[in-house]
């Protein structure tokens, strides 16, 4: 249960933004986690998220290191993604050649729960994804850790 709602806190946080414990609580609870103050906070410091500064207000991030550390995967792999797009539940990613499947391999490793699969070939990834809301979360976590 644990593993689910820190899961579910990391998707909440990276499609809202979230300001306050109050505000990821009444999250959890919409999505059907009887979450407590003290266990919000808990899960917080375990998942080390940290509030910076996004349009004028605070919100909750996980930090650029603990994703970009999932797996053995690094920041430079990531790096080589030339373009990202998607259609629907399908999202698309370009990377240099012969990069495509180490980059796959790595979003697998993120373990992101939306990710039904992916195909890789020299210079292409599909990505099947449970929703085209799912699809603008992916892309936008995948562009958080290849800093474009």
């Amino acid at each position: 249960m644990k593993s689910k709602r820190q899961e579910k806190i990391l998707e909440i946080i990276s499609s809202k933004a979230i300001e306050t414990q109050e505000e990821l609580i009444s999250e959890l609870r919409m999505a059907g986690y009887n979450a407590t103050q003290a266990t919000a906070s808990r899960d917080i410091r375990q998942l080390k998220l940290v509030k910076v500064l996004s349009e004028g207000s605070y919100k909750y991030v996980a930090p650029k290191n603990e994703i970009q550390n999932s797996g053995r995967y690094s920041h430079a792999l990531f790096a080589s993604i030339l373009d990202i797009q998607y259609a629907l539940n399908n999202v698309v990613i370009k990377t240099n050649p012969g990069l495509a499947q180490a980059v796959a391999a790595g979003i697998d490793a993120l373990h992101d729960s939306d990710v039904l699969g992916s195909v890789a070939g020299d210079d292409c990834i599909i990505l099947v994804v449970k929703s085209e809301e799912a699809s603008v979360r992916i892309i936008e976590k995948i562009r958080i850790i290849a800093n474009k």
